[in-house]
């Protein structure tokens, strides 16, 4: 199959996948997938993210805690992020962020170690991959305040304006699209496909969660990127080889592989 897509963002270490994960890991090559990036959202997601990614070559692994698990984190914690960070397959702290619409950990404690992962990324000189629900401008402003000279990473699954997305660019950061997209009713994320700079741009599917049209209502799988991709080719009125391009490009560039 040519053009072979990147899933930016797939949760493989989640427990929906648990009866046949191996099985499909071990097709993906044949449904055109060519790199993936799973991420953790805590302690043991993180370490089960990294186990997957050295088991295939083809599979990478972010390490982080999820704001609903922010009052779960210590500073022995960080140092653990920060020994599974020396492994090679580890290429992004994450993931990471504020979740107001939820709000299972306390927002204080989701702002003091969102700015304390992103410090660790800084310090490591690597991405970050962030979460935002409903908290637009403290995750905004904490980025603002922690942004340094090496900073970069991106927004997942982002649900916000194109004015936004604009100033997240601005920072140094990349704007990742998923099923919603897809969405016949989702104005803003088909807005923000159209508008943002095509070398900002990733997909994802942010499986298990969110599946695209036209499987809607289904559990997530990483070779549903593909649906992803081609409608942002549509709404662009570019070709589907042009957004797989683009977006393996950027994830290339953004994650130094």
């Amino acid at each position: 199959m040519e053009n072979k897509l990147i899933d930016s963002h797939a949760h493989l270490d989640d427990d929906r996948f648990d009866s046949d994960r191996t099985e499909i890991i071990n097709k993906l090559k044949d449904d055109g997938i060519e790199l993936i990036l799973n991420p953790g959202a805590d302690l043991a997601t993180s370490k089960k993210a990294v186990k997957i990614a050295d088991e295939y070559s083809f599979i990478y692994a972010a390490v982080g805690c999820h704001p609903h698990d922010s009052k779960y984190m210590n500073d022995e914690t960080m140092g653990v992020f920060r020994e599974l960070s020396k492994n090679k397959k580890v290429i992004a702290i994450g993931e990471i962020g504020l979740d107001y619409y939820y709000d299972n950990s306390d927002r204080e404690t989701q702002k003091k170690w969102f700015r304390e992962q992103i410090k660790l990324a800084n310090e490591l000189d690597m991405p970050y991959i962030v979460h935002d629900r409903d908290a637009h401008e403290d995750l905004f402003k904490i980025m603002k305040e922690e942004a340094k000279s090496n900073t970069r990473g991106v927004l997942h699954c982002y649900s916000g304006s194109v004015e936004m997305a604009k100033e997240f660019i601005k920072l140094g950061f990349c704007i990742s699209l998923a099923g919603p997209v897809t969405f016949k009713k989702a104005k803003t994320p088909k807005m923000v496909a159209k508008e943002i700079p095509l070398d900002k741009l990733l997909i994802e599917t942010d499986s298990p969660y969110l599946t695209p049209e036209p499987y809607r209502g289904r559990r997530n799988e990483p070779k549903f990127v593909r649906y992803i991709a081609e409608e942002i080719a549509n709404i662009r009125n570019v070709s589907l080889g042009v957004i797989i391009e683009s977006t393996n490009q950027n994830f290339k560039k953004l994650f130094c592989l």
